[in-house]
């Protein structure tokens, strides 16, 4: 069974303030691009310690559409770390740098050097939504879950 590809591509808008490349894909089939530190000089993280780290990237965003800015995921299992806010979201209306809240979740100092890649953005649809609101839960359709929460569907 073959598989056909459709080429279908979001034109938009971006300004690269930094020395670095655009955010582009690594291969064919991955789903994020990444993100690199605009900094001057190295930044230490420190255990269990937070940075907002620029990019350098600005970009405008199609109305309907969202950035999501997520960890790397070497990054996360070679050195601990992640993003405090994952998946960041960096709305259609948003103008300003995108800057990426990295923090250190290792015992071990964290050296983030200028032009490493730090994060991934990903452009992903969204649907917006018009609430009906109603007054009772008996008014909401029933499922087999109903009300079961956190692991309330085993293991």
């Amino acid at each position: 069974m073959d598989t056909t590809i459709i080429e279908n591509t979001l034109q938009v808008k971006i300004i690269n303030t930094s020395s670095n490349p655009l955010p582009f894909y690594q291969t064919e089939g991955s789903a994020g691009m990444d993100l690199y530190a605009n900094i001057e000089t190295p930044i230490e993280l420190d255990s269990l310690e937070r940075q907002l780290i620029p990019t350098g990237i600005f970009i405008e965003l199609p109305l309907g559409y969202e950035a999501q800015i997520r960890p790397r995921s070497g990054l996360a299992s070679k050195h601990g770390i992640s993003i405090v806010n994952s998946p960041g979201t960096v709305d259609a209306d948003y103008r300003g740098e995108i800057k990426v809240l990295l923090v250190n979740l290792s015992k071990e100092k964290f050296v983030i050097q200028s032009g490493e890649r730090i994060a991934q953005m990903i452009v992903a649809k969204h649907e917006r939504v018009n609430w009906h609101e109603v007054q009772t839960i008996e008014e909401l359709s029933q499922t087999q879950r109903g009300s079961g929460g956190y692991g309330s569907t085993g293991k």
